[in-house]
């Protein structure tokens, strides 16, 4: 059975303003309060929405922006958001950027949504730097809460599924990451990897 993917494009225009990018704020304050940027860095943010996380980045330091997503409307907001930077319209699991080109790669309320989560790690795994840092800002939610949204998910036939940090860390292992630390604020949470 093929799962059916959500689908954002019918509310880029007002993402932002309404429920769910309220909901977002949360963790791209703790996404932001939490990220390690020098000046000249070189940041990816791969479900890049709107481009929120990319424009706060920019104004923390100033970095090379370049944003990926497969909703073409919430590009064009990003691009609207961000217009020195490179936003592409891709898949998170074949990404057209050339090896080791990235310091530090994001996903802001987007893991959880990825269709194939190892060729995400292993694009990740590709396109980072070593030593580069993976930034995964997920929801967090308690063991019978989650085991019940993902039995829904999957009974649904809808493409999602959500981790602890644990398992987040788990699911990078194999492509050659080591998770730093998480942290957490209520239903968000940050897991920082680092590529060995």
């Amino acid at each position: 059975m093929r799962k059916k993917e959500f689908k954002f494009d019918k509310r880029a225009d007002k993402y932002d303003s309404e429920f769910e990018g309220k909901l977002s704020e949360k963790f791209y304050r703790l996404l932001t309060d939490n990220i390690t940027l020098s000046d000249g860095s070189s940041v990816l943010d791969v479900g890049c929405g709107t481009g929120t996380i990319l424009k706060r980045l920019s104004e923390k330091c100033s970095i090379h922006g370049y944003g990926t997503d497969t909703e073409e409307k919430m590009i064009k907001q990003a691009a609207l958001k961000c217009p020195d930077m490179d936003i592409r319209l891709c898949s998170c699991a074949e990404m057209p950027f050339n090896d080791k080109s990235f310091d530090i790669i994001v996903a802001c309320m987007a893991y959880h949504h990825f269709s194939d989560k190892d060729k995400f790690a292993a694009e990740a795994a590709r396109l980072l730097k070593s030593g580069g840092r993976l930034y995964i800002a997920d929801p967090k939610f308690p063991y019978l809460v989650r085991k019940a949204v993902n039995a829904a998910l999957y009974i649904h036939g809808i493409e999602g599924k959500f981790f602890t940090a644990d398992e987040i860390s788990d699911n990078f292992a194999d492509f050659g990451f080591n998770m730093l630390e998480s942290k957490s604020d209520s239903f968000a949470q940050v897991v920082v990897l680092a590529k060995i």
